[in-house]
């Protein structure tokens, strides 16, 4: 079976925090819509992340993320959940501090109804995030 986005219109996201609070410009929305002009961009911090919770339980297998170079993590930590249980961590990946699609991460499949992407180690001095584009992909279930 094809791999397909998992994140949909249903798909409640939460964000550690965002640049000057200024959510219409650098707000969690555009991790997901799709355009090269907007990005969400955390503020300041030792650790951002970021959540989703899926309308419906789903198999994950990629994680598709797009930094600005300079805003980037060293590694990234996904932990996921079904509804009512406590966040498990599923797999570490390691980044490069690049501006591209970074399309190679493979996870480990597991099912789950909610996802936690920390970036941990920003390469920012401030420890700010930048991300263009964050795609999930996997399976609905």
């Amino acid at each position: 079976m094809p791999l397909e986005p998992l994140v949909c219109a249903h798909t409640a996201a939460r964000v550690s925090s965002v640049l000057n609070r200024d959510v219409k410009q650098f707000g969690k929305q555009h991790l997901f819509d799709g355009s090269e002009e907007t990005c969400w961009n955390s503020d300041q911090g030792t650790s951002q992340w970021v959540t989703l919770d899926f309308p419906r339980p789903v198999k994950v297998s990629q994680l598709h993320i797009q930094f600005q170079g300079g805003f980037s993590s060293r590694l990234c930590t996904l932990e996921g959940c079904r509804t009512g249980e406590e966040l498990v961590k599923i797999s570490e990946l390691y980044p490069q501090d690049s501006h591209a699609m970074q399309i190679s991460f493979q996870v480990e499949e597991t099912v789950l109804d909610r996802l936690k992407i920390t970036f941990g180690s920003s390469t920012d001095f401030f420890g700010r995030i930048v991300v263009y584009h964050l795609g999930v992909l996997g399976e609905r279930l």
